[in-house]
């Protein structure tokens, strides 16, 4: 039977998905046993990566791709990972100041987070956020990183499909950062286009996608944007359902559960689990047969029964 939380999680309830959002966020000993009810009711939502370095313009084309969902009556819920106050631990709120033209519509829902002391651009949380805000009914989840470096790559790893925002005079253009984010575009997002460069920059990362094919034979494409116009904002999201389209959601929903499970087994079982049985509950996890909560106690029981 779901708790009252979680019935009200599911309804919708924005002050309820806060507070939830909240207790997982702390780590708080309920959190676990919400997010066991909630798994099952996951898999729904579209989970959209924005990354790139810093002054990107991020979250102006996070701000303009909710308008633009908006106008298709989509639920959008942002997650919007800030970098953590050295006062307080918690987030810088400028992503939350800069969307604020969303706070009186009822269909999008924000969320700042801190890192917290988190590499990879993400908050060590966020992956499970992203799945409340998927069991509350939104049809997209936008989570864009802080900015970031060459291999800071955790959001690869949650997104259905990744966004890498760059913009013209970046120094040395593509070669600065091409080691590590480049390797996980999905999409490029050439922001700030109306600035001197953007076709150079354009042509750069072209080349460097013409040296080595990926695995799934996706060539992401290039796709111009001024953010704070508007410009380009529904070509960035028809090559995004694009990928979609081509990209198996099974394999993808694998290729993440197969990390997140590692994590967590890491986290609390240190790694004991033969690697044929991560990989097989990562299977059963991706097709919704079990919640990964619930197989991480399991194992834990039984390692602590010296059964595994």
């Amino acid at each position: 039977m779901p708790s009252a939380l979680a019935k009200r999680v599911l309804s919708g309830d924005i002050r309820s998905l806060a507070r939830a959002c909240t207790a997982v966020e702390n780590r708080a000993p309920a959190a676990v046993a919400l997010m066991k009810e909630l798994f099952p009711h996951t898999g729904r939502a579209v989970v959209v990566g924005i990354t790139g370095p810093p002054g990107a313009g991020k979250s102006t084309l996070v701000d303009e791709m909710a308008r633009a969902l908006r106008a298709r009556a989509k639920r959008v819920a942002i997650v919007a990972v800030d970098p953590s106050s050295p006062f307080t631990g918690g987030a810088i709120l400028g992503d939350r100041i800069r969307m604020i033209a969303h706070h009186a519509d009822s269909g999008v829902f924000i969320r700042s987070m801190a890192t917290r002391g988190c590499l990879g651009g993400l908050a060590a949380a966020t992956t499970d956020i992203a799945l409340l805000l998927d069991a509350a009914g939104f049809d997209y989840v936008l989570v864009e990183t802080v900015g970031v470096g060459q291999d800071e790559v955790e959001i690869a790893r949650l997104a259905a499909v990744t966004l890498v925002v760059l913009v013209p005079g970046m120094g040395d253009g593509v070669q600065a950062i091409k080691a590590g984010i480049m390797e996980i575009a999905d999409v490029f997002v050439v922001n700030k286009s109306d600035q001197p460069g953007a076709d150079r920059l354009e042509r750069e990362i072209r080349a460097n996608l013409s040296l080595a094919m990926r695995a799934d034979a996706w060539m992401p494409p290039v796709i111009q944007t001024v953010a704070t116009e508007g410009k380009g904002i529904a070509e960035a999201l028809s090559a995004a359902e694009q990928f979609l389209k081509q990209s198996p959601a099974q394999d993808r929903a694998v290729r993440l559960w197969t990390l997140r499970l590692r994590e967590m087994l890491r986290d609390r079982l240190s790694g004991r689990i033969p690697e044929s049985q991560l990989a097989a509950a990562a299977e059963d996890v991706a097709a919704r047969r079990q919640d990964p909560y619930s197989i991480v106690d399991s194992w834990a029981d039984s390692l602590s029964h010296g059964r595994a």
